[in-house]
């Protein structure tokens, strides 16, 4: 429910300049330097406000894909921030991931982010048929730690429609790896 709010509260917060544009066009049919008035403080409020949060997600963004993995508890303590406004971001970015070729997940009450690479490199290893203990033994070099993370990676990734079918079952896999050796 709280997460509904916060999602109807920031889509509002996007439109809200459209709002008050239209009632200045309003009040600019009763008096016009009323109208300005009104227009040069909401630009003041504007810059103020919003300005440097976009700063701050631009930057955000540019500092998290140097990395192939990292959580938000170790993004807070290198970027000096407080741990929700990190956690608040990662959400907003969770959100419009659908498009992207990076990934955050959601678990044990963190977020991760891994970078494009280590989401391709999880692609090619789910389509040939590994399962999540092979997949979590592939990708230890891109800093996947846990099989809780692969399984939220496989989740989230079919949530956003952004994985495939696998070319084989894993346990046709299996299978083929036992008589091939």
């Amino acid at each position: 429910m709280l997460e509904k709010f916060k999602i109807i509260l920031l889509s509002l917060r996007k439109y809200w300049i459209l709002i008050v544009a239209f009632i200045i066009f309003i009040i600019s049919f009763y008096s016009l330097i009323t109208a300005i008035w009104i227009t040069v403080i909401v630009i003041i409020i504007y810059l103020i406000t919003d300005v440097p949060s976009l700063i701050f997600s631009i930057k955000f963004k540019r500092f998290i894909k140097e990395y192939k993995s990292v959580d938000d508890k170790t993004l807070s303590k290198l970027l000096k921030k407080p741990l929700k406004k990190i956690q608040e971001q990662m959400f907003l970015m969770s959100i419009k991931q659908k498009k992207n070729k990076w990934l955050i997940i959601f678990l044990n009450k963190q977020y991760i982010f891994f970078n494009e690479k280590t989401i391709e490199a999880f692609t090619k290893l789910y389509k040939v048929g590994l399962g999540e203990k092979e997949i979590l033994e592939k990708l230890t070099n891109f800093k996947v730690n846990t099989r809780a993370q692969v399984k939220a990676i496989e989740e989230t990734l079919i949530k956003n429609n952004r994985l495939s079918q696998r070319e084989i079952s894993v346990k046709e896999y299996r299978e083929k790896q036992r008589f091939n050796s």
